[in-house]
């Protein structure tokens, strides 16, 4: 590269040589006719001068041509370096920028001026770019070579102005002219450019800058110009948050508003005149940056990065802003509470932001979040909600009808609906004071009223009805506030010691008293199992005995049925026999009748009439006949007497025909 630059030097050089060598190639005709022009005019000289120039001719040697062609390489070598410098030749690199300074002139700059524009003394306004430039003669010139300005990847470059027009007192920072982004100086202060800190930039690339003209800080030499490297990195804003911006130049913010409005066109305040020309206001700015890469001037805006305002799940954003038009209340002549307005203007919008994550600018607004659910407000220290309303609040101190005080707690269910969220904030400004002053008033006061008209038992003893009686009430007194109470709910009750005693007594008594009473009922009941015990032991033995009864009762039922048939057979028989012996006396006579009777119930019976061993006598054979007849009737009567011993005879023999024999 040395060698390169070495030999672009010298090229002006090289040509002089070749210059210089066509000149000593035509010296021999040069000297013929000035020899012949001498000779000429030594015709017309004296003939003394004629003489002495001949004798000077003579002493001059004849050199041959490579002598003079050495004389030039000499030449080139040691004298023709200079013939640049002479000719007030300046070569500039590709990565240089040429400051020039002249040194004189017969112009002077005007009072407060330091850059010339008109060839002035000093510090020019035009640079030399990359090049060959002659007629910068050293002893007029002085020519400092910078090198050109590079701004890295992802890096801004800042500029300070050491000449132009002075920045007015309202503004602290350049305005931006058409300068071909500072590289025409000229331009710079032909169009009014203002000296001091400049609101343009430089972005990612290579400038060529007068440096006499600009200062530009970079991370390289930032800490120098008390600048930190990293304000000097393109401004990165996070994708979960949102970018506070604070102007520092601009038009004061009007009286009584916090902020300045936002302006169009300025593309996210890159383009900073844009939003001087359009009437931006120095201060805190109502527009924010989202996420993104921005070139941004350090000097002109400041930025604050903060989470992004998050609405959970279960609860709305009601904004409260504290900038935007004061337009005229919408809320309806119904809301007399507050004021509730459109989105974008100030006071508390009408419209609450559903969940989701929303790019505010919580220092000119403030989002209070308001649960959509149910949520249950503790009065006591025991344990707390997670929303930490309650955090304050503790049990109820009673005193009741009867002069004794106690604690009571007591838990509020409330309900905030979505659309009712901000007449809430509106009338009362946060939830915390919809807590504080509406609700711990309501429960405690109507605790404490109710309290002195009952006495501690009935709390202990009829709750139910109390918490009733608290949650009917609470209802209609918290619907005057937009908001829903769902339960009231009553918890611990913690009445005096010395109470609790008499009433642990009463109960421990009652309990006793109960526990007789069930023993009591034990026995009786014992009593009664074991006599139905014994029942059912011989209930068996009962029901056999009631059923023999039963069964002896039928079986003599059943045998009366039979002797009563049996009689009336009989006497139905008898009558019959007796109506047959009658028929046959009448037909044959009594006794003949009796005889043949008699021979039929032998027959029948087959009854022996004469024994296996006869019994011999003197008697005739009427006498072993009579013996025959009698042992016949005796028969008979012992089996009619065997039939039915309850019963009688109907019809009987006469006893004169029985004893008569055939």
């Amino acid at each position: 590269m040395l060698q390169f630059k070495v030999l672009r030097q010298f090229l002006p050089l090289t040509l002089s040589l070749l210059a210089a060598m066509l000149t000593i190639g035509t010296m021999p005709t040069a000297a013929q006719s000035s020899s012949n022009v001498s000779t000429t005019s030594d015709q017309t000289k004296p003939p003394a001068q004629q003489s002495d120039l001949q004798l000077m001719q003579a002493q001059i040697p004849v050199l041959p041509t490579w002598v003079y062609l050495a004389g030039g390489v000499m030449l080139i070598l040691f004298f023709l370096p200079k013939v640049g410098w002479v000719a007030g030749l300046i070569v500039i690199e590709e990565r240089e920028v040429g400051i020039v300074t002249k040194k004189f002139s017969a112009k002077r700059l005007p009072e407060g001026q330091q850059i010339a524009l008109n060839g002035e003394a000093g510090l020019q306004a035009d640079t030399l770019s990359p090049g060959w430039h002659f007629g910068y003669f050293p002893w007029q010139y002085s020519v400092q070579k910078e090198p050109v300005v590079m701004i890295p990847q992802d890096e801004i470059g800042l500029l300070i102005a050491n000449d132009g027009a002075a920045i007015p007192a309202n503004r602290i920072l350049g305005k931006v002219v058409e300068s071909e982004n500072f590289q025409n100086a000229r331009q710079f202060l032909a169009h009014g450019g203002e000296k001091g800190r400049q609101l343009a930039i430089l972005t990612t690339g290579t400038y060529r800058i007068n440096t006499a003209l600009f200062t530009v800080i970079t991370s390289g030499n930032a800490t120098a110009h008390g600048v930190t490297a990293a304000r000097l990195k393109v401004y990165a804003v996070q994708s979960d948050r949102v970018g506070i911006v604070t102007a520092l130049d601009g038009m004061p913010i009007e009286e009584g508003e916090i902020a300045g409005p936002i302006v169009a066109g300025h593309d996210n305040f890159q383009s900073a005149q844009m939003f001087m020309n359009r009437g931006g206001c120095r201060g805190l700015q109502e527009q924010v940056m989202l996420s993104g890469s921005w070139n941004l001037n350090p000097w002109f805006v400041q930025v604050e990065q903060v989470p992004m305002t998050e609405v959970p799940i279960g609860y709305v954003g009601v904004v409260i802003s504290y900038v935007g038009q004061a337009h005229e209340d919408i809320s309806g002549a119904a809301f007399t509470h507050g004021n509730l307005v459109s989105r974008g203007d100030k006071g508390v919008w009408i419209e609450s932001l559903h969940t989701g994550k929303h790019p505010l600018n919580t220092k000119i607004m403030k989002v209070e979040l308001v649960p959509t659910t149910n949520i249950v407000i503790n009065f006591t220290q025991r344990f707390k909600g997670e929303h930490g309303y309650d955090s304050s609040l503790s049990a109820l101190k009673l005193l009741s009808f009867d002069g004794f005080t106690f604690d009571l707690e007591v838990f509020q269910v409330i309900h905030v609906g979505a659309m009712d969220a901000p007449k809430v904030i509106s009338r009362l400004g946060s939830m915390q004071n919809l807590v504080d002053q509406v609700l711990r008033p309501i429960v405690g006061n109507y605790f404490r009223n109710s309290a002195q008209e009952y006495t501690i038992l009935d709390f202990l003893t009829a709750r139910s009805e109390r918490q009733s009686e608290a949650a009917e009430y609470i209802r209609q007194a918290l619907r005057a506030y937009d908001v829903q109470a769902v339960d009231t709910l009553i918890g611990l009750i913690s009445p005096p010691p010395e109470l609790m005693q008499t009433l642990t007594d009463r109960k421990l008594a009652e309990e006793q008293e109960k526990t007789y009473v069930t023993q009591r009922a034990a026995q009786t009941q014992r009593q009664e199992l074991v006599r139905e015990t014994a029942l059912a032991d011989i209930q068996q033995r009962i029901v056999t005995a009631e059923q023999g009864v039963t069964i002896a009762e039928l079986q003599a039922t059943a045998k009366i049925s039979q002797a009563t048939g049996e009689a009336e057979s009989i006497r139905v028989t008898g009558q019959a026999q007796a109506d047959t012996y009658q028929a046959g006396v009448n037909a044959v006579g009594a006794q003949f009748y009796t005889a043949m009777q008699l021979m039929q119930v032998i027959g029948d019976r087959n009854v022996r009439i004469i024994p296996d061993i006869v019994v011999g006598g003197n008697q005739s054979n009427a006498g072993a006949l009579d013996a025959m007849m009698g042992i016949l009737l005796w028969n008979q009567a012992q089996e009619m007497q065997s039939g039915n011993h309850h019963s009688q005879a109907i019809v009987h023999t006469p006893p004169t025909d029985q004893a008569k024999t055939p």
